[in-house]
């Protein structure tokens, strides 16, 4: 028996299947990691098994598989196929594919199962004789500790560790040596999973009755044909959670297994609740704050079957889930769901593509959704049901724009405009909470010198730094770095700095101004950093430990909290002037979304947005929640201008110490490529597909000190585009260039 192995090595030049021949004694199967000798030198290398065959299918000899690294496949069948379709959509290594479907850490043993040293009565006493044995002729014990000890575990599957006895019996650590030593007790090693959620019990829940429109959706779920998709189009509060949990108890009882999709590690902690609560012990959550270990448990647990519904961040898509029968991707418009390292992989694609593997339905749920997904399921590629209510009757908040050219013409300097300040006050007074919500963290996004303009810029990119009051320091949020604010100009030596622009910490600041006393809770990329950061602020401020949470967009979506009735968008612009096609739907979608955390109990809530472009698009329709006409506008636009759905764009990036070798780099690859895609298309007369190819300089041209140009490539979406990029891709698999960083299809951020 020969095994066909990639070896887990990142490189083009041994992306291929290697031969070696199985032991006898060897229990080999597909997807199961192995130690094989590589290489002239036989380094021992972690590989995968990809399949067994009778013959080596080489001339060489083979050499012989070291050991298996589990005693199971670490990988399913269906992850073995997403990982081949991984390399060729994304263009990949196939052992980066590969590699998405384990923990990291696995790789290399870099983590190991978790044992604890366990104690029992030895099998081969008599239980009876030996207790005799521990008393006194009147019946008393020779020795009290080690009798309670003996009858705590005097059972037939009593087994307990030296702390869970100490736990039970007091000082009982002398009593447990005597009887080890005595031969009364042995040692046991007992397999032990480090649990993520120790210290949070979630209550438990049962299924609710279910509204018209919830029911309709999910009779369409259970109507989906295998590997189709669902588009769950529900506005804020329109119980799409319950609907979820339904689905997935179906699938449970059938025997099947789930995985469900956040885009925020802020909402893991929320909605794995809500899923523990509901499934219990056959939860498993996957995302990056746990720890090395439990992640490695977490993943363990599914890949034996003890865990069955997968709730998750970006990377549990790939979580080794046997008979997988139903997706969830919550948020699906979120461009958290896309990775930017390699794979460039998006959660949506690779989760359609494994629904088809598996036959799994896939449910994409959104109250904003992606306008590529609505456009795709108004055409019938996706099927569609819509929840336009919210449960109960419960009304959608009332929304204000506050247009803040007037407050600073009519003398208003604070970053809050009148309406703000007294719808606060009043809800502080009513004893309930509220949402401020400023998609940027910070004091001030930067600094400059009154006296003679300097800014204060990062040393290694080309943005300006934002100033952290806190820490009087200034920071950059492309690189890291960060210097103490200095007292004066580095240019003139005046002490006349200014802070320009608004940040999270410039917020919370000027709250304790406004309101003395107030309790303010802060949510931003500085404040969780922590493990449990995220869970500790959310449980704070649902608990009702302060009365207001300032937050960037971690406090956008999926916050469910009864007694916030008020949210604040400070500063509405913050995503809306950018040089990208998609920040007009960026924005209505994450203003749409902050405003669903208002009033979604009895308590009627009420939304202010304050902004310098009150009659955009974006935000006049947001106040009426309304997608549809958002939509219908907005993919009218982009059907005239030929942008995304109806095109594809492709970048390709050089990144080098010296500027003129960069832009000398993109400009060969913009001529080769450029021939290249004309003589592919002019075979099917189609060279007016190629939009342009235009190379220059990236909007942030320096960054972490190394200059970038990009070549961007727009081409309009036929049935010729896959072998358009098809080319693409072996063009620059031949373009030989040290500043070359590879290509992206439709990159997700174009900075």
């Amino acid at each position: 028996m020969f095994a066909k192995v990639i070896v887990d090595i990142s490189n083009t030049n041994v992306d291929k299947l290697f031969s070696y021949s199985v032991p006898e004694n060897l229990k080999a199967a597909p997807g199961q990691r192995v130690l094989v000798p590589f290489g002239r030198g036989n380094k021992p290398i972690e590989g995968f098994i990809i399949e067994l065959t009778e013959e080596s299918g080489t001339s060489f000899q083979t050499k012989p598989i070291i050991k298996t690294l589990e005693p199971y496949t670490a990988l399913l069948p269906d992850q073995l196929a997403l990982a081949g379709w991984i390399t060729k959509a994304y263009h990949c290594t196939r052992a980066d594919a590969l590699r998405c479907m384990i923990p990291a850490k696995l790789r290399g043993s870099r983590v190991r199962e978790k044992t604890v040293r366990t104690l029992r009565i030895s099998p081969e006493l008599d239980p009876a004789e030996t207790r005799a044995s521990m008393l006194k002729k009147d019946g008393t014990a020779k020795a009290p500790k080690q009798l309670e000890v003996f009858d705590l575990l005097n059972s037939p599957e009593a087994e307990y560790s030296a702390s869970d006895i100490n736990a039970f019996i007091l000082g009982a650590t002398a009593a447990i040596a005597a009887l080890v030593k005595k031969g009364v007790l042995v040692e046991a090693n007992r397999e032990y999973f480090r649990d993520p959620f120790t210290g949070h019990e979630a209550d438990p829940t049962e299924p609710l009755p279910l509204l018209p429109e919830q029911k309709n959706a999910l009779d369409a779920i259970n109507g989906l044909e295998k590997g189709s998709v669902l588009l769950l189009h529900g506005v804020t509060g329109s119980g799409k959670t319950e609907v979820y949990m339904q689905a997935i108890a179906q699938v449970l009882e059938s025997g099947g297994g789930a995985i469900v999709l956040v885009p925020e590690i802020s909402l893991t902690p929320q909605t794995t609740d809500r899923f523990r609560g509901r499934f219990g012990d056959s939860v498993a959550v996957l995302h990056s704050h746990l720890s090395d270990g439990e992640r490695f448990d977490e993943w363990r647990r599914i890949r034996l079957g003890k865990a069955r519904v997968v709730v998750g961040a970006r990377s549990a898509v790939f979580a080794p889930v046997e008979d997988l029968g139903l997706i969830v991707i919550d948020e699906e418009h979120e461009p958290s769901y896309l990775s930017e390292i390699t794979p460039k992989y998006s959660a949506v694609e690779v989760a359609q593509r494994r629904a088809k593997l598996t036959g799994a339905r896939l449910i994409l749920g959104s109250a904003t959704p992606s306008l590529t997904s609505y456009y795709r399921a108004k055409r019938g590629v996706y099927k569609l049901a819509e929840m336009p209510e919210r449960i109960n009757g419960v009304p959608m908040p009332h929304v204000d724009i506050v247009d803040m050219r007037r407050e600073f013409l009519g003398g208003n300097n604070s970053i809050f405009s009148a309406l703000l300040l007294e719808k606060l006050k009043n809800c502080f007074e009513k004893g309930e909470q509220a949402i401020l919500f400023l998609n940027r963290r910070g004091y001030s996004s930067h600094a400059e010198c009154k006296a003679c303009g300097f800014v204060f810029t990062c040393p290694n990119c080309d943005v300006a730094m934002t100033y952290h009051k806190i820490n009087s320091e200034l920071r950059c949020h492309y690189c890291g770095a960060s210097f103490d604010m200095p007292k004066k100009c580095p240019n003139c030596g005046s002490e006349f700095i200014k802070y320009s622009g608004i940040g999270t910490q410039q917020v919370e600041e000027q709250l304790y101004q406004a309101f003395p006393g107030i309790r303010v809770l802060r949510m931003d990329t500085d404040t969780t950093r922590g493990k449990t950061a995220h869970r500790d602020i959310l449980d704070a401020f649902t608990a009702g430990e302060a009365d207001v949470l300032v937050g960037t967009q971690m406090v956008a979506k999926g916050l469910d909290i009864p007694n916030v009735t008020l949210v604040g968008v400070v500063f509405a612009d913050s995503t809306l002037f950018h040089t990208d096609y998609r920040s007009s739907e960026r924005t209505f979608q994450l203003l749409t979304q902050v405003a669903g955390r208002a009033g979604r109990a009895e308590k009627e809530g009420c939304v202010v947005i304050q902004t310098n472009a009150p009659h955009h698009r974006a935000i006049e329709l947001c106040t009426k929640h309304d997608y549809k006409s958002f939509f219908k506008l907005e993919i009218g636009d982009r059907m005239r201008t030929l942008f995304p759905p109806f095109s594809v764009f492709i970048r390709a990036m050089f990144v080098s110490e010296n500027e003129q070798t960069a832009a000398e780099s993109a400009g060969r690859y913009a001529e080769g490529i450029t021939e290249k895609l004309f003589a592919v298309l002019e075979k099917d007369k189609a060279e007016k597909e190629l939009v342009y190819v235009m190379p220059g300089a990236a909007p942030i041209r320096r960054r972490e000190g190394e200059y970038r140009y990009a070549v961007i490539i727009k081409l309009a979406r036929t049935v010729h585009t896959a072998g358009a990029i098809a080319s693409v891709y072996e063009f620059s698999d031949t373009f030989n260039d040290d500043c070359f960083r590879g290509v992206e299809i439709n990159p997700q951020e174009m900075l």
